[in-house]
């Protein structure tokens, strides 16, 4: 096991740096510039701002989808990009240390809720018996253990998307990322899944992360990201961006 990946029980994110740039030349064009950021245990972050701004170039570097062009990274103690990976096994690190939560449920069709959340542990070794136990213990506490042996094609939108959280969270990752979650739901679904997120950040101590493009997103009572909002005047965290291209990531807690 890398000396980095040591399974340190130390959670939250890190970021230092973060660039990303694609392409060369006059042709180049910096996705990310200088992406400094902090998200502590327990905490959700949201990031708003419009297409190409580069929130899900963000979420796939941290997300070891992707590679930065330079910068630092940290998950808990583990430092996982120095200008360079430094971790052998990005499947692995993906597999144990990052939840995804994406726009669309991407349940298996022809697993049902238990297996579709007990899949990543089993692949993770976990034995079958513990791994839905852990499933039906996370399927209890986002309130759709009633679905626990239903088929994906029989939930309703908002019961797919609380299942894929459970998936994110079934491994007990430090970190979860989330792009555009509410995207396909409407108003009152979007907001209880964001109150799902927050309730799962406090009880499980995950550090998340929610992308989206709609600045009407989220309500004041789950959290706000906003460019020009006074961080004295917010209960909760505030990420400013600068332009399109790049990112200049300032986060305040409110007192």
């Amino acid at each position: 096991m890398d000396k980095n990946h040591s399974g340190s029980s130390a959670r939250g994110i890190r970021i230092e740096g973060l660039t990303k740039r694609y392409g060369h030349g006059d042709m180049a064009v910096d996705a990310l510039k200088g992406v400094n950021m902090v998200v502590a245990p327990g905490e959700v972050v949201g990031l708003v701002g419009p297409s190409g701004s580069g929130k899900s170039t963000l979420l796939k570097c941290l997300g070891a989808i992707i590679e930065p062009t330079s910068g630092r990274m940290v998950l808990g103690k583990d430092v996982i990009f120095d200008n360079g990976w430094k971790i052998s096994d990005l499947r692995a690190l993906r597999r144990d240390k990052i939840g995804f939560v994406f726009q669309a449920p991407y349940l298996i069709p022809f697993l049902d809720v238990t297996d579709n959340v007990a899949l990543l542990p089993m692949l993770a070794g976990v034995p079958n018996a513990e791994a839905r136990k852990k499933a039906l213990a996370l399927l209890t506490a986002l309130d759709v253990r009633h679905r626990a042996k239903a088929m994906p094609s029989q939930l309703s939108g908002g019961e797919q998307q609380r299942v894929a959280i459970a998936r994110g969270l079934v491994n007990r990752p430090p970190v979860i990322l989330a792009d555009e979650p509410t995207a396909p739901l409407d108003s009152e679904r979007a907001l209880a899944v964001i109150r799902i997120l927050n309730q799962m950040a406090k009880q499980f101590d995950t550090a998340i992360i929610v992308v989206t493009h709609d600045e009407k997103f989220p309500p004041s009572n789950a959290f706000i990201t906003s460019a020009t909002a006074s961080p004295t005047k917010r209960r909760v965290r505030v990420v400013a961006w600068t332009n399109a291209h790049s990112f200049s990531l300032t986060n305040w807690s409110s007192k």
